[in-house]
């Protein structure tokens, strides 16, 4: 049955020319046009997410290369304390909260006698400042994701409703004519192909942003293991 009237909306559109896009809003019932709002304001959330990733992500990528260029000569000659300065310069850098939160919980045990603790401490605060930026990088992702599943079940809802619309116009006009199932096929329609058109680019951009958060784990990951490996060299060399 839908796909009867799928072939029917194919043949309306093909020979109604006065028959756009302003003349199917206008015979929606009231369920569809709720149901395109709604599918307007998921697009528009997740376009805002995508814009929003996209910036914190370059912005993140840009300024990891600046920190990662200037904190090697700081720690190359011991200067923890700078090495800080740099990494609050750089806030939008992942790996720069990362090694800033390592360096302080560094400083902060080095009173401790033994070398194991030190170490202890700075592994967990590289653990926690990880996690924690990770977080903040997968942030709005899932309501990607989410999106990216549900808008085309609400379009199919809205298709539903054309459906059931169409048999209104049936059932009012005594008829079982093109033009009284028009309305009702211009409602199915157009809420499936919005559906779609919201969750196609959702789908994609949280694939393509995971990937991202994933290759951002990796360097955060890196990061700490290098910064461990230079603890451990550090205070071995002061005994």
């Amino acid at each position: 049955m839908v796909a009867t009237l799928y072939v029917y909306g194919f043949m309306l559109l093909q020979t109604a020319s006065t028959w756009d896009l302003r003349t199917m809003l206008s015979t929606m019932g009231t369920l569809a046009r709720i149901v395109v709002l709604i599918l307007f304001i998921l697009s528009i959330y997740s376009f805002g997410v995508m814009i929003d990733r996209a910036l914190m992500y370059s912005a993140a990528r840009k300024q990891s290369r600046v920190f990662v260029q200037q904190v090697a000569g700081a720690l190359r000659e011991g200067k923890l304390d700078e090495a800080i300065s740099i990494a609050e310069r750089n806030k939008k850098s992942h790996i720069a909260k990362v090694v800033a939160t390592g360096l302080s919980e560094f400083q902060s045990a080095s009173q401790q006698v033994s070398d194991a603790e030190v170490i202890d401490a700075a592994k967990r605060g590289l653990e926690r400042s990880v996690a924690i930026v990770h977080a903040e990088m997968k942030r709005g992702l899932s309501a990607l994701a989410t999106i990216g599943s549900t808008a085309p079940f609400v379009g199919l809802f809205g298709t539903v409703a054309g459906i059931i619309n169409a048999f209104k116009g049936i059932q009012a006009e005594k008829a079982t004519g093109l033009s009284a199932v028009a309305g009702g096929i211009a409602e199915a329609l157009v809420t499936t192909a919005f559906g779609l058109l919201v969750a196609v680019p959702a789908v994609w951009a949280y694939n393509y942003f995971t990937n991202k958060v994933e290759a951002f784990d990796v360097e955060m990951d890196n990061s700490s293991m290098e910064l461990i490996n230079y603890f451990i060299l550090r205070r071995g060399g002061k005994k």
